[in-house]
C-alpha cells in the first residue's frame, strides 16, 4: 500500500494526538507479540534442554531387571527374592533373535575415588563395552571400553564428569594416571563428560566405570548381573518383543513369565512416545496463548482506530467534499493502523530477542551454550507478517465506517 508524504504526516500527527490511547493500544500489540516470540524461544530452549538429557540414549531399547515375585509360581511363594546371571545375556541374544545389542550392568555403591590427597565419592559400574551402543558416551578425553580390555580383564576405568573435576581440579588429559578405588589402582583411559538423562543404577557423571568381568572377579559378585540392556534391530517395535524377553528371563529362574513386576522390562519406547505428545502440547499450547495474546492487541487497535473515525468525522466529511477518494480515505485508515501495529510489533520482537539473548547467556557451564532460546529467522519473519496482516484486518472495520461518511452528515455533526 502506497503511503505519500502528506499521508505519513497525517498518520504521525493522529497518533500523536491520542498519543495515550496509541500507547496502550500500542503495548496491548507489544505485549501480544513478546509474548508470542519469548514462548517460541523458551520452548525451543526447554526442548533442547530436555532432549539433550536423552540424547545418546537409544530410543528403542528395552531394560530388563530382577524385583520380589508378586505371584507364587511352581511351588515358590511370592515375595522370593532372586537376581539375573551373565548368562541371561546369552539366553537373550539366543531365543529373540530380533535383539541387536544387549548388554549387562552390574554396579557397586558406596565407594571412593583416590588420587594423591584428592577423594570423591562414587559408584563402580562394571559394562561391556556394547554398552556405549545403548547409552552413547561423551568422551572428553581418552576411549571408552573395548573388547580386549574385558577379554583380559585390564585394571582401566573410564571416570565421569564429576569424578574427574574432584580429583583434577587442575584440568589436563589423565588418561595412564592411575586412581585407587577402595584398595585396587585402576588405569583411567577415558572421560566421560556424559550428564543427566536417564541414569542406569546412577549417575553417569559419578561414576567409574569398569570392564564387568573385572568387577565381578574384583569384588567377588560371581555371574550376578543387576540390569540387561537391550536394543531392537531396526525395522523391529521394541514393545512387540518385549514379552517373550520377559518370558526368557522368567523361564530360566522358575518366575512366573506372566509376572510383569517380578521381570521388570521397561521399553523405552515409552517414555520417548511421551516426551514427544509432551513437546507438540507445549507447542500448540504456546502458539494459543502467543496468536491469542496478539489477537486481543489487534483488537484493541481497531477499537482505537473506530474511536479516531468517530472523533474526525468532520475531517473526513471535508475531505470527501474538496475531492477525496474513498481510497484514499481508506489508504488513510488502514495505514495508521498499520503504522501502530507494526512500530509496537517490532519493539515486541526485539524485546522478545534481547530477553531470550539474556537466557541464552545465563545458560552456558564451561562456555559452552547448553540449550539455544533463540528464535530463527523464519520465525521472526512469520511473527512481522502476522502484526502487518493484523493491522490491516484492524483497520478495515474503522476504515470501512470512515468510507461511508457523506459531506452532508459530516457538517451535521459539526
Amino acid at each position: 500500500m502506497r503511503i505519500d508524504i502528506d499521508n505519513y504526516r497525517e498518520i504521525l500527527d493522529t497518533l500523536t494526538r491520542n498519543k495515550s490511547r496509541s500507547f496502550l493500544t500500542g503495548f496491548g500489540v507489544f505485549w501480544g507479540v513478546f509474548m508470542l516470540v519469548a514462548l517460541i524461544g523458551g520452548g525451543r530452549g526447554l526442548k533442547e534442554m530436555l532432549s539433550d538429557n536423552f540424547a545418546g540414549f537409544a530410543t528403542n531399547s528395552a531394560m530388563i531387571w530382577s524385583q520380589p515375585t508378586t505371584k507364587a509360581y511352581k511351588g515358590f511363594r511370592k515375595g522370593r527374592q532372586w537376581g539375573m546371571v551373565y548368562k541371561d545375556v546369552g539366553r537373550l541374544k539366543e531365543q529373540v533373535p530380533e535383539l541387536d545389542i544387549v548388554a549387562p550392568v552390574v554396579t557397586r555403591w558406596g565407594n571412593s575415588a583416590v588420587y594423591k590427597d584428592r577423594r570423591n565419592s562414587c559408584h563402580v559400574s562394571g559394562v561391556t563395552p556394547d554398552y556405549a551402543k545403548v547409552m552413547e558416551p561423551k568422551m572428553f578425553y581418552g576411549r571408552y571400553l573395548n573388547d580386549m580390555d574385558l577379554l583380559q580383564r585390564r585394571k582401566v576405568c573410564v571416570i565421569g564428569k564429576k569424578v574427574y573435576k574432584e580429583l583434577f581440579p587442575g584440568g589436563g588429559d589423565p588418561c595412564g594416571t592411575q586412581i585407587r578405588v577402595d584398595s585396587l589402582y585402576y588405569q583411567i583411559v577415558g572421560v566421560d563428560y556424559k550428564e543427566g538423562g536417564i541414569n542406569l543404577n546412577g549417575k553417569s557423571e559419578e561414576a567409574v566405570t569398569l570392564p564387568i568381568t573385572l568387577l565381578q572377579q574384583t569384588y567377588n559378585m560371581g555371574e550376578a548381573v543387576h540390569i540387561i540392556c537391550a536394543t531392537a534391530k531396526p525395522g523391529v517395535t521394541m514393545s512387540t518383543i518385549t514379552q517373550r524377553m520377559r518370558e526368557v528371563i522368567a523361564r530360566a529362574h522358575t518366575v512366573d513369565p506372566t509376572d510383569e513386576r517380578g521381570v521388570m522390562v521397561f521399553n523405552t519406547e515409552i517414555l520417548f512416545n511421551l516426551m514427544d505428545s509432551l513437546f507438540k502440547g507445549v507447542n500448540f499450547l504456546i502458539w494459543l496463548v502467543g496468536l491469542g495474546t496478539l489477537l486481543a492487541g489487534a483488537i484493541g487497535v481497531s477499537n482505537i482506530m473506530m474511536v479516531t473515525v468517530r472523533e474526525r468525522t468532520t475531517e473526513i466529511g471535508i475531505r470527501r467534499a474538496i475531492g477525496a477518494t474513498p481510497r484514499m480515505i481508506l489508504s488513510q485508515i488502514i495505514s495508521e493502523s498499520l503504522v501502530l501495529t507494526s512500530v509496537a510489533g517490532m519493539s515486541g520482537i526485539l524485546f522478545a530477542v534481547l530477553v531470550l539473548q539474556m537466557l541464552e547467556l545465563g545458560n552456558t557451564e564451561d562456555g559452552i551454550l547448553k540449550a539455544h532460546f533463540q528464535v530463527d529467522f523464519w520465525t521472526a519473519i512469520f511473527a512481522g507478517a502476522v502484526i502487518s496482516m493484523m493491522g490491516v484486518l484492524a483497520g478495515l472495520a474503522p476504515a470501512w465506517r470512515a468510507m461511508s461518511i457523506k459531506p452532508v452528515d459530516a457538517m451535521r455533526d459539526e
